[in-house]
């Protein structure tokens, strides 16, 4: 990419950001003053995002090195080995994360009577 489309680029993404926010600023006045609820603008956080995505990360980071295990040490070619750890522990790291995540939420149940 040629370097002098960068300015404008950004230039545009600039006054996009700013004129958004000036629009939502108005919105959000306008709620203000005729009594609305805020809550509306708040928003609802997962609290095991963050162990999702870790645990992602970590799974394929483990592939990688362990693709590279293969490729080196075995008859499996790069593509192969790379691929098929990443798919394998990028996966395998999921389905740990539906695991904790569902415990989690068994605990943060209130108890039946």
């Amino acid at each position: 990419m040629e370097p002098g489309i960068l300015v404008p680029i950004a230039f545009f993404t600039m006054i996009f950001g700013i004129v958004y926010l000036a629009i939502r600023k108005k919105e959000r006045m306008l709620l203000i003053q005729r009594g609305a609820d805020a809550s509306a603008f708040e928003s609802k956080r997962n609290e095991t995002a963050t162990l999702k995505w870790g645990l992602l990360f970590l799974g394929i980071g483990i592939g990688i090195l362990l693709g590279r295990v293969f490729a080196a040490y075995t008859c499996l070619g790069e593509e192969a080995s790379y691929f098929s750890m990443i798919c394998l522990f990028g996966g395998l790291s999921l389905v740990i994360y539906h695991f904790l995540a569902r415990k989690t939420e068994k605990q943060n149940l209130p108890p039946k009577e």
